[in-house]
């Protein structure tokens, strides 16, 4: 009985030989010849290696295999991440993922979620929804405040945070249409609004940001992060839902956009793509560990735009009202009212091309 080795036996065709320590062995041979049909005899073993030592393959050590048994060992060991009994008390990040698809649904009726086959569903439509996220969201609130099954006053208090949340759906709604606003005057590639709720990211990751930022004021832990993850994981747009941020706000392109916990931002304020609103040190306690808290992210006054990879830096940076930031600024100080920021162009060199040589390539710089 021969043993063949998979992939050999199509391809020798002629006596080939094989390193002991790379693959076979034998009890007499240094060397394994392969017959013509790319067979192994029988008395042939294998050693496949495990590691490299000395320059020379080694024998791998007999194991599970599939790495088992070494990953439930970890599981026993204490602190680091290993949280197994907190971990069963978590807010589940997919029932947050399809409520955060549910409440944009709620927001723009007929443009998420399902359509509408008529407008006169509208109102049993809405109602259903709101049940809906009322019977998906409160065990999670539950588990976010620290408890599952409840007690009587988490259930108390989940009650309450969710009837609170829900009737401030109506005035986000109008808020988001000033930022509908702002995106149609402030982007001459919108064609109408529809392609704005439809098309437009950074709609998406300002309206989850600004009803998370409504569970965040109320202190409500996990749930506000998970919800504008959800929506920096499909925008680029990373907005932190504690920051507090005005009317008419819009976003162009978005993606590589972030703004910080602590960061205000003012009305009728425009940011381009790559643009960081960002904290500048932390300060540290007597054993070397970061301080949480405290105002560390710029504020951004009314009537500012900010344009592409940017970066403002510290909790007490103020870009003042009506001031312009150009591309590229890396800014750590203060802006008065009504300033053009930029930077001089004193590195930049355009010159005459020469004319390219015969077989030269597009990409070689003469200049």
């Amino acid at each position: 009985m021969e043993t063949e080795i998979a992939g050999c036996s199509n391809y020798h065709k002629s006596i080939a030989t094989l390193p002991i320590d790379g693959c076979v062995t034998s009890k007499t041979k240094s060397y394994i010849s392969l017959n013509k049909s790319g067979t192994v005899p029988s008395g042939a073993t294998f050693r496949f290696p495990s590691r490299l030592g000395g320059g020379i393959l080694s024998p791998m050590e007999p194991t599970m295999g599939d790495g088992a048994e070494e990953l439930l060992q970890t599981y026993t060991e204490d602190g680091g991440i290993n949280y197994l009994a907190a971990a069963a008390m978590l807010p589940s990040r997919s029932v947050i993922d399809d409520a955060c698809a549910e409440l944009m649904s709620l927001m723009f009726p007929g443009f998420r979620g399902e359509p509408l086959v008529d407008s006169s569903d509208l109102p049993e439509v809405t109602r259903s929804r709101l049940r809906r996220l009322q019977s998906r969201l409160k065990p999670e609130f539950c588990k976010s405040l620290g408890k599952y099954p409840p007690d009587a006053t988490v259930e108390k208090r989940a009650d309450e945070l969710l009837a609170g949340f829900f009737s401030q759906l109506p005035a986000l709604r109008k808020m988001l249409w000033t930022d509908i606003d702002a995106a149609y005057e402030g982007d001459p590639a919108a064609k109408s609004y529809e392609e704005i709720i439809l098309a437009y990211p950074a709609l998406e990751a300002i309206a989850i940001q600004r009803m998370a930022h409504e569970l965040y004021l109320q202190e409500l832990p996990l749930i506000p992060r998970i919800m504008t993850e959800w929506a920096h994981s499909r925008t680029g747009i990373d907005i932190h839902p504690g920051a507090k941020i005005g009317s008419h706000f819009f976003i162009d392109h978005g993606t590589g956009v972030v703004i910080g916990e602590t960061c205000e931002i003012g009305t009728r304020v425009k940011l381009y793509h790559g643009v960081t609103l960002g904290a500048r040190s932390f300060q540290k306690d007597e054993d070397g560990k970061i301080k949480k808290g405290g105002k560390r992210h710029p504020t951004v006054e009314d009537d500012v735009t900010i344009y592409p990879n940017s970066t403002v830096l510290g909790g007490e940076t103020v870009i003042g009202a009506r001031s312009t930031i150009g591309g590229n600024v890396f800014l750590v100080q203060s802006v008065p009212a009504d300033s053009l920021v930029s930077y001089e162009e004193t590195q930049l060199h355009i010159v005459q091309k020469r004319p390219r040589l015969r077989g030269q390539t597009n990409g070689s710089f003469n200049g």
